[in-house]
């Protein structure tokens, strides 16, 4: 006859099934949406864009409206002053670009002027402005109105900030 010992786990008085209760889960279930939701406030910010607009945005802001209001008035010459000498212009029509140089271009404007038999004015119905210290894109929705007739169409512009001021160094645009 040998001496058995039984080892201290087959002692241990026998495992009961855990459950849980509903109040149980429901403050676990609570616990975790909370959890989630610090989570989420701690790196949402860091995710978003800067609400703080440039420090140099209104005066881009000022700038294009400038643009708009001499073309408008038929300020040629102060039409072409929004204008870098080695500006390049590109209207979109149909998918293709037809580019043409800062002469060409003011000489056709001039010419829409003089040739129109209703005064015509453009004005800027939107924009949207991303820049930094030297240089701003911007997306511009304009509406341009000649008696009953009206077109819309876009005007995405890359400025550069010079000496004198704001000056466009290209447009691409395109109407609806």
């Amino acid at each position: 006859m040998t001496n058995q010992t039984r080892s201290p786990k087959s002692e241990a008085a026998p495992a009961r099934p855990f459950r849980l209760r509903h109040c149980d889960l429901v403050i676990h279930s609570s616990f975790l949406r909370a959890a989630w939701l610090l989570l989420a406030l701690t790196f949402l910010p860091q995710c978003a864009p800067s609400e703080k607009p440039h420090s140099k945005e209104p005066a881009v802001r000022t700038f294009l409206e400038r643009y708009f209001s001499t073309w408008s008035a038929k300020d040629m010459d102060g039409y072409g002053a929004c204008f870098h000498p080695q500006a390049r212009i590109t209207f979109v029509h149909e998918g293709r670009p037809e580019t043409q140089g800062l002469t060409d271009f003011l000489h056709g404007q001039k010419l829409g002027h003089l040739n129109a038999t209703t005064p015509m004015t453009e004005v800027p119905t939107g924009m949207r402005i991303l820049m930094d210290d030297r240089t701003a894109q911007a997306q511009v929705r304009w509406k341009l109105t000649q008696g009953s007739r009206i077109v819309t169409g876009t005007d995405c512009f890359t400025l550069i900030e010079t000496p004198e001021g704001w000056k466009i160094a290209s447009l691409v645009f395109y109407n609806d």
